[in-house]
């Protein structure tokens, strides 16, 4: 199989969606790689890197997905790539589709093959091609809101872990998954006052044992929700259905509850917010302002650390893309369910309940599509 890397193009997004190590793994399996020019350079990984992984470089995106069977990306394609888009070609990136009816039309109309890193689901429910991502998102939070606190940038003026004789900053987040511990281990390391709520039990106890007492954990209520996020200087919203829109957890008259200058930090934000007053935002122009509460709801929050991310990345999405590439989709989903509840549009048809759901489209399961899979 062909399998093509272009660079990425939304906004200050540095990732790429391959390491050379990773392109040596797939060349060594008896696949062709290609990689756009200049693509590595956002992460600092030079072209000859590739080159010497067996790549092949080329000049332009046009030829990349022309090129390629198989297209690899870190982000969803925006409204400039469509064209590039052509049926049977498999793409294997994070798409966020409940977040983008017109994405998932354009998927349908040209019948791509679209499999989801989010979506990809184990057993016992965990995320692996989500979790670095979510685990970067949720450790740059509270570095964020640190930031954002200061008053040059239309924070309150507090110092995160506060003085010696002066309380720190107020920590609310939302959500005890990947991101959500994540965010609260950082603040509580940058010696913030932290409080985590989560509906899962379970959840909430691992981070009772592994913090020992030091993060406040609270069963996740309608009146807890209200009377916290009041409190909060900072609150962090991490709530994520995976493939489905993310509820609306935090209300409009929740944050203009909040003291002026206070920080709302949306990391759902791809999959719609869970915050009321959320909308996406970039790298390039990050923040606004709404009812006196500085708003931070950049989708791609790793991509302002890319080097990191895009290891992170290649470790857990290489298994499945060599699977793909070697044993065909069709095969590789038959084999694998866990890689078949990835596959979010196949052959112009909604595979995936949560998208469907989400702009009221048709759902046809995947196993009415490829024969052989239960």
């Amino acid at each position: 199989m062909i399998v093509g890397v272009p660079n990425e193009v939304k906004d200050n997004e540095y990732r790429v969606a391959l390491t050379p190590e990773g392109a040596r793994e797939l060349t060594a399996a008896g696949h062709q790689v290609l990689v756009q020019d200049a693509a590595g350079s956002g992460s600092g990984i030079p072209q000859q890197r590739y080159e010497r992984a067996g790549a092949e470089i080329v000049p332009t995106a046009a030829e990349v997905w022309a090129g390629s069977d198989m297209i690899m990306k870190v982000k969803e394609p925006v409204e400039q790539e469509f064209e590039h888009l052509r049926e049977g070609q498999v793409l294997f990136t994070y798409l966020h589709l409940a977040a983008s009816r017109e994405l998932t039309q354009a998927l349908i109309d040209r019948k791509v093959s679209a499999v989801a890193y989010e979506t990809v689901q184990l057993a016992d429910g965990r995320l692996p091609l989500l979790a670095p991502m979510s685990e970067i998102a949720g450790r740059m939070a509270p570095h964020v809101a640190a930031h954002l606190l200061e008053k040059e940038y239309g924070g309150r003026g507090i110092l995160m872990g506060g003085v010696s004789g002066v309380r720190p900053a107020k920590v609310f987040v939302l959500g005890a998954g990947m991101a959500g511990s994540n965010a609260a281990w950082i603040a509580v390391g940058m010696e913030a006052e932290v409080i985590v709520v989560d509906k899962n039990l379970d959840r909430l106890r691992f981070i009772d044992q592994i913090h020992k007492g030091r993060i406040t954990t609270l069963m996740s209520d309608r009146l807890t929700l209200e009377q916290r996020v009041r409190e909060a200087d900072v609150v962090i919203g991490s709530v994520l259905v995976p493939g489905a829109r993310a509820p609306k957890l935090v209300t409009e008259d929740m944050i203009a509850s909040m003291r002026t200058g206070a920080v709302a930090i949306d990391i759902a934000i791809d999959q719609g917010g869970c915050i009321e007053t959320s909308h996406m935002t970039t790298h390039s122009d990050p923040t606004y302002v709404m009812h006196g509460v500085v708003h931070y709801c950049v989708g791609n929050m790793p991509g302002a650390v890319p080097n990191t991310s895009t290891y992170a990345l290649t470790n857990v999405t290489l298994p499945y893309a060599i699977a793909i590439a070697s044993r065909g989709l069709e095969e590789a989903v038959r084999t694998d369910p866990v890689l078949a509840l990835g596959v979010n549009v196949y052959a112009g048809e909604v595979t995936n309940p949560g998208v469907a759901e989400a702009h009221a489209l048709r759902f046809t399961p995947l196993s009415a599509i490829v024969d052989g899979l239960g």
